[in-house]
């Protein structure tokens, strides 16, 4: 008799997650209503692999599928907004693999459902949700703690997933309750870092619980704020216009290139144009010479009270 991997179900994302991987940062539900939306399953994936991708490529991207490797990880196989597979390599601990199902999967996940992931974090203020993006290191994260810092509550970090209403009106759904933060930020709070996971391959990066301060409804998206590193001591502020807005979506959207792969481009830019008729987009300066993250509270805080951003 071949025993049964338990499952158990989450939610994540405005979806419900079905999975044999346990996710202790994702809310579980105890209480089965109606089938999983997502499920994420243990497979043999080496045959697939060894037919789709060649020696120099560790992606392919097809319109429904999207099948990738970490070396001395794992393989992943993500098809139909639906389904991931996982195909281990022994000894990779759980934490690696969330780390990727939670980011590249569901980015994938999204995007096969025509969701548009925004690589960022957002805030919700007054009923409304901003969106924090920018690169890797940028400081999205810390700045979006300095927010719950002044009472504001979470709705997403890494990835925000956003749709369109009924009337075309851009809505950012919550995805889960944590945050990544560097040990620098931590500090910089005067938060102990004792008390949390560090996240894995990133020894000095930590995963900070938010449950508390985490908002669990869609909220209509009001403004995106583009943060920059600069060598200026000064931080600064200014409205993004024009076709540069359309740069500045499809730059900061996760996993981007699986968008252009996929044939994914003309939805997105018909996306685009929907969202900037509700909302506009700002870039954000911030020096790397000090830690502004405070100040850059105060002046996005009166962007938003002088009623810049449209709804």
């Amino acid at each position: 008799m071949v025993a049964t991997t338990k499952k158990a179900l989450y939610t994540a994302f405005g979806y419900n997650i079905s999975s044999e991987l346990p996710f202790p940062e994702l809310p579980e539900l105890k209480m089965v209503v109606g089938k999983a939306d997502i499920t994420v399953s243990k497979a043999n994936l080496s045959l697939i692999w060894s037919k789709l991708s060649t020696a120099s490529r560790y992606f392919v991207v097809k319109e429904n599928l999207v099948l990738f490797q970490v070396p001395d990880v794992a393989i992943f196989l993500i098809k139909n907004g639906n389904e991931i597979l996982v195909d281990s390599i022994e000894g990779t601990h759980e934490d690696q693999l969330r780390l990727y199902i939670l980011g590249t999967c569901m980015g994938a996940v999204l995007l096969q459902r025509r969701i548009l992931p925004l690589h960022g974090s957002a805030i919700a203020i007054d009923g409304k949700a901003y969106a924090i993006v920018g690169d890797s290191g940028a400081g999205k994260s810390t700045l979006a703690s300095a927010f719950l810092k002044r009472g504001y509550h979470l709705l997403s970090d890494d990835i925000i997933p956003v749709t369109l209403s009924v009337d075309n009106i851009p809505m950012a759904t919550p995805a889960y309750p944590q945050q990544k933060l560097w040990l620098e930020s931590l500090q910089q709070f005067g938060i102990e870092s004792s008390g949390f996971r560090p996240i894995i391959e990133r020894e000095t990066k930590f995963a900070v619980p938010v449950s508390v301060q985490f908002t669990n409804e869609p909220t209509p998206l009001a403004g995106v704020f583009e943060l920059i590193k600069t060598d200026s001591d000064e931080i600064s502020i200014m409205p993004i216009q024009n076709m540069e807005r359309f740069y500045t979506l499809y730059c900061h959207t996760y996993r981007n290139f699986i968008v252009t792969i996929a044939g994914l481009m003309e939805w997105h830019f018909n996306m685009s144009a929907k969202m900037m008729q509700h909302l506009e987009i700002f870039q954000l300066r911030r020096p790397t010479t000090r830690f502004s993250a405070h100040e850059l509270v105060d002046l996005v805080l009166s962007k938003i009270s002088k009623g810049v951003t449209n709804t």
